[in-house]
């Protein structure tokens, strides 16, 4: 019988096709098992209306049950239940930087304004330059959306203010983007749980990770009394952040850490503890490194165009998703490569060669990418070559 239960495993619901079976059925128990139910006939357009009916009222108590859970609620169900973690969904982003701020000691800056070389506005918070004549802050693109910027591409100063002397980014932008995504929030989620956990190293990712604006963190724990093979100082933590205010991820920082740890990083951020007393927080911005890819494959019957497109994106999209200091490892790609068969089970191309690399020189070899760096891949870096049989 066509029924829809819960049980230890979840929700289950019958399909459309056995609810309208099982209405056939009952229907020939009353009147008699030669009625003729056919899509042709009156009685058999009848019992499908019935059965979408009911497969539709099946559909929406199930999607009432996942909306409970944020591994499989969706939409607007996802947005509230991770109410409880203390998420929101994130909107529209804008792209930050983090800019090194040159003057003399004392100059403050206010709504200043620094443009890079398409003459792209970027936002600066109001800031005092310190005693050391440099200060680093972040600083976000006037548009939203995916505004992007090299290492050394802001210099110019749209807004002169006396005694504001330079400024320069030693990282590229951290581009922006659109509505955080179902499975972006999934994620987070899952990384806000470690906030309160029992170890504090857990506590500072999951920290961080929850900052406004960070899209993917990673840290390194060093507890010997060496220096570990990343070349990490002992007795500190290293985290390698991307995005967020660099002041606000250094705050994060200071509140998880324990007393005497030390922090290690090419960000450095000098903050004041409750009692006045100074500190400086150092944390890393990851390194992108930009992967090219080279495929080859053999078009086999049933093969399409579009199922080459398919393959770059699939490409694409796999590298940059890459935890950061995570390796481009080759044979994980085949796996996107694979799912761009357009029927799976069914082969319409076949893999000749696969190649990748950070630079003009491609191997079939793994790409090793540094503790402190992020792959990424856009879909002009791969090149598909089909070759005729």
């Amino acid at each position: 019988m066509a029924t829809a239960y819960i049980n230890e495993h979840g929700v289950h619901i019958p399909d459309y096709s056995e609810i309208l079976e099982d209405l056939k059925e009952e229907f020939r128990g009353i009147f008699g098992p030669d009625v003729y139910l056919e899509p042709d006939s009156q009685e058999g357009q009848l019992l499908s209306i019935f059965a979408l009916r009911i497969h539709d009222c099946h559909t929406l108590a199930a999607s009432v049950y996942n909306a409970f859970s944020p591994q499989t609620a969706q939409g607007a169900g996802l947005s509230s239940v991770v109410k409880v973690n203390g998420l929101r969904r994130r909107g529209a982003s804008h792209s930050q930087v983090d800019l090194r701020v040159i003057g003399r000691p004392g100059t403050a800056v206010t709504g200043g304004v620094v443009t890079d070389s398409a003459d792209q506005r970027w936002l600066l918070p109001a800031l005092t330059i310190p005693v050391g004549g440099e200060i680093t802050v972040t600083a976000l693109a006037e548009d939203p959306g995916e505004i992007r910027a090299a290492a050394g591409e802001i210099t110019n100063i749209a807004t002169p203010v006396y005694g504001w002397q330079a400024v320069t980014n030693a990282e590229a932008a951290v581009p922006g983007s659109a509505v955080e995504t179902d499975a972006d929030l999934r994620g987070r989620q899952r990384i806000s749980t470690a906030i309160p956990s029992q170890t504090v190293f857990d506590g500072i990712v999951g920290g961080v990770s929850s900052v406004p604006g960070v899209t993917r963190c990673r840290g390194y724990e060093n507890d010997s009394s060496v220096e570990d093979g990343n070349g990490l100082p002992p007795h500190s933590v290293s985290l390698v952040v991307e995005g967020g205010d660099a002041q606000a991820v250094a705050t994060a920082i200071a509140l998880k850490k324990t007393p005497g740890c030390g922090t290690h990083g090419d960000v450095e951020v000098g903050l004041r503890d409750v009692y006045g007393s100074a500190s400086v927080i150092k944390f890393f911005r990851p390194t992108p490194v930009a992967v090219a890819v080279r495929v080859s494959i053999r078009p086999l019957s049933g093969y399409v165009s579009a199922t080459g497109e398919t393959i770059r994106k699939n490409l694409s999209a796999h590298i940059s998703a890459l935890e950061i200091g995570e390796d481009v490892m080759l044979s994980k790609l085949y796996t996107p490569i694979n799912a761009a068969e357009p029927v799976p089970g069914r082969r319409s191309f076949d893999v000749l060669s696969l190649q990748i690399g950070a630079s003009e020189i491609l191997s079939a070899e793994n790409l090793s990418i540094a503790f402190n760096a992020a792959a990424s891949c856009a879909l002009d870096d791969v090149e598909l070559e089909v070759v005729s049989a």
